[in-house]
């Protein structure tokens, strides 16, 4: 495979992961009663797959790190306009990991996950804007 069809496989096997974590949590929202700890987890991953998708397309090394932070900075310097959304997104970061195991961590209610889920929509959305169509999943 060329190097700019195996970029383009790699961007689209990121984005076809995120819009599958986009759908999980919509399913996990829309259980009853809602799996809110779960649609949490797959808002973060979607947001982080999509960036994700973003650098590899431009063939951006990233660390396998789940911090949105981080990950929201490397695209923010391949486009400037993504900064602020980037920042917002980073609160989501804790999903990745909160409320996976047993502890303290109570489950956020359903409006915030809501919430959550609209933000890795945008994210989504903002990185596809940024993506020629050929890597659209």
């Amino acid at each position: 495979m060329p190097p700019d069809a195996a970029r383009a496989a790699d961007t689209r096997g990121w984005l076809s992961k995120a819009a599958g974590d986009l759908r999980g949590a919509e399913v996990d929202l829309a259980a009853v009663p809602p799996l809110r700890g779960d649609a949490a987890f797959h808002c973060q991953q979607a947001a982080e797959k999509a960036l994700k998708a973003l650098l590899a397309w431009h063939d951006v090394p990233f660390r396998k790190t789940h911090d949105l932070a981080e990950i929201g900075q490397q695209c923010a310097v391949l486009d400037a306009s993504l900064e602020p959304l980037c920042r917002r997104a980073g609160r989501l970061t804790p999903f990745a990991w909160i409320f996976r195991y047993p502890g303290d961590a109570e489950e956020p209610p359903v409006g915030e996950i809501a919430e959550a889920l609209s933000l890795a929509r945008e994210v989504y959305a903002a990185v596809l804007d940024r993506l020629p169509a050929e890597v659209r999943p």
